[in-house]
């Protein structure tokens, strides 16, 4: 089976253990991916949507920086265990069970999404980010990673993650569902959104207990990381 969304609950007792390597890995993304979008975003008081949230990781990094933040996802248990992590630190991040084609919040709820290894996990890409497009606040980003539709991708991805270095699960991806970055900015343009820069993202070392550290690349082969802008049409009001 690919696209295997079952192995998030599978984990949800153990998220915040330490003691899973792939869901490690995971939480080692999180620096690599903040290193770029903190270049781009001001989180301090925004109120902000991790779409596809898991277990916490990117949402409590993003409470960390003061940011107002909910987190939605479809792996109930798995929300379950955030929300008691959060709850045990006091932390005030409201998490909601769901999914990204049918966002249940009012247009203009936020000022940005974020939306991490997810874009390639949804069951209609279009509708996730007409979404997306609805609410955010004019002038909020859209931050994003997903794979790119590649050999190399599939190889590093599938074949190399998921059967020789097993740091993720078998099943985890279907290479059908990864996304050409040119495609992606399509879809951005057709939900009403202003595709803005896009960079790599992989492995860049491997932390004591020898799991990956990862960072920005200068290219975009496997995983890549971007961001969209929705335009602030109020009047008065340039949009670049």
């Amino acid at each position: 089976m690919r696209n295997d969304l079952t192995i998030y609950d599978a984990v949800a007792r153990d998220w915040w253990s330490d003691e899973v390597r792939w869901v490690r890995t995971l939480r080692n993304m999180v620096p690599g991916r903040l290193t770029w979008f903190d270049r781009h975003a001001d989180w301090a008081g925004r109120r902000v949507l991790d779409l596809g949230c898991a277990g916490g990781f990117m949402a409590e990094a993003l409470d960390d920086r003061g940011a107002i933040v909910t987190g939605l996802d479809p792996a109930a248990e798995t929300v379950a265990a955030a929300r008691q992590h959060a709850d045990a630190a006091g932390r005030g991040i409201d998490y909601l069970v769901g999914v990204g084609e049918a966002l249940p919040f009012a247009a203009e709820s936020f000022d940005h999404v974020v939306c991490v290894d997810v874009l390639e996990h949804v069951a209609n890409l279009d509708r996730v980010l007409s979404e997306v497009a609805r609410v955010l606040k004019p002038g909020g980003l859209f931050l994003f990673d997903t794979i790119n539709r590649t050999a190399l991708a599939r190889f590093g991805a599938v074949t190399v993650a998921e059967r020789v270095v097993r740091v993720l699960p078998r099943g985890t991806h279907d290479p059908a569902l990864f996304i050409r970055p040119a495609e992606l900015r399509r879809g951005l343009g057709a939900a009403g959104l202003v595709p803005g820069p896009m960079t790599g993202l992989g492995p860049r070392g491997v932390d004591r207990r020898g799991d990956l550290t990862f960072g920005t690349l200068p290219v975009r082969w496997v995983i890549y990381m971007g961001l969209a802008r929705k335009p602030d049409l109020t009047p008065g009001t340039a949009e670049s």
